[in-house]
């Protein structure tokens, strides 16, 4: 991936009004996750302290996820990231001043992810903070177009304002990243379902992004068991990673998204109806069996089916364009990835 200067990359945010900090008290804040940690294995699924080193690389991109003694952040401590960006675009989009300095209500971030509010609650959310600040990702991922190989953590620091008088954290300041916030400057977040927080598996969270990234609002989106167990982070073993994906399946409780086999080795996400809004919304449709072997013979050896899903996530991003051919659009995005990787 070509990577842009950041002065050049900057100046797309100069429409976005900034200031020193930014009060989080949007209360009907449609939730939404950044693009690249949808995409990409960042948290820990575990439920308990995950202390391993993640590696991930996949088409170009490389990911190190380091912990740090509390352990590696996980998908649920990934709630307080999805209200900070949720509260960030509500007031982007309201044409309001926002900073990467947010000042939230703990209450609110509990209610709004769908929690209990009990003093255990409480205690658990400042783990969370503990665990997304002590997390360290380093990765050349790209936010706003600009490609930086760098280290960060998931947020810069956090600190409770205010406390009640038992000692419960009422306000908090968090600072996030520069490159999650550049993310959140750009837009390349997506829209989640409120139910995803009424999700308590780690793995059907995960699984449920993953949907949302690749099928978003076309009919379908297919992908083999191996690049899903990949993509998901899992660390269990292909066969558990496989009865686990069959039980999702079975109790079918996935949020706009049913799942399905294929022959194979294949697992097939379906929308939804209610999801569907218009025909452009749908997507760019089924490609011609014709049009994988084409493909095929394109690229010999890759997996074909996670690279329609990687068109199809390309079409998505770049603001679902006509198609006068969708096969010969994929084709063109196929030749130009055996261009690009040599």
């Amino acid at each position: 991936m070509a990577g842009t200067s950041v002065a050049a990359g900057a100046e797309s945010f100069l429409d976005v009004p900034q200031t020193d900090f930014f009060l989080c008290d949007i209360l009907d804040a449609l939730p939404k996750g950044d693009l690249a940690t949808m995409e990409h294995p960042i948290f820990s699924l575990s439920t308990r302290p995950d202390r391993r080193i993640l590696s991930y690389e996949h088409n170009g991109v490389a990911i190190e996820v380091t912990p740090s003694m509390k352990g590696l952040a996980t998908i649920h401590d990934k709630d307080i990231l999805l209200f900070c960006v949720s509260q960030l675009m509500a007031a982007i989009n309201a044409g309001r001043a926002v900073s990467r300095r947010l000042t939230l209500r703990a209450h609110d971030l509990l209610i709004a992810t769908n929690r209990e509010t009990s003093g255990d609650a409480y205690r658990r959310l400042g783990e969370a903070f503990e665990r997304l600040a002590g997390t360290r990702i380093r990765t050349n991922i790209a936010t706003a177009d600009i490609e930086i190989t760098s280290g960060f953590g998931l947020i810069e620091s956090w600190e409770i304002v205010r406390k009640a008088r038992g000692g419960r954290m009422v306000s908090v300041a968090v600072t996030l990243s520069d490159w999650l916030y550049r993310a959140i400057l750009s837009k390349s977040v997506l829209t989640l379902s409120r139910d995803y927080f009424k999700l308590r598996k780690p793995l059907e969270r995960r699984i449920y992004e993953l949907a949302r990234k690749h099928c978003g609002r076309q009919e379908s989106w297919r992908i083999s068991i191996d690049t899903l167990l990949k993509k998901s982070g899992s660390a269990s073993p292909r066969r558990v990673f496989r009865k686990m994906i069959r039980d999702m399946i079975e109790a079918d409780t996935l949020p706009d998204y049913m799942i399905t086999e294929e022959p194979g080795d294949l697992v097939r996400f379906h929308l939804r109806e209610r999801m569907i809004e218009t025909p452009e919304a749908a997507g760019p449709g089924p490609l011609r069996p014709e049009t994988i072997e084409q493909a095929r013979a394109l690229m010999p050896g890759a997996d074909i089916y996670a690279l329609e899903a990687e068109w199809r996530g390309f079409w998505i991003s770049s603001g679902r364009p006509r198609l006068r051919s969708r096969d010969a659009a994929f084709l063109g995005f196929v030749r130009g990835r055996t261009a690009r990787d040599g």
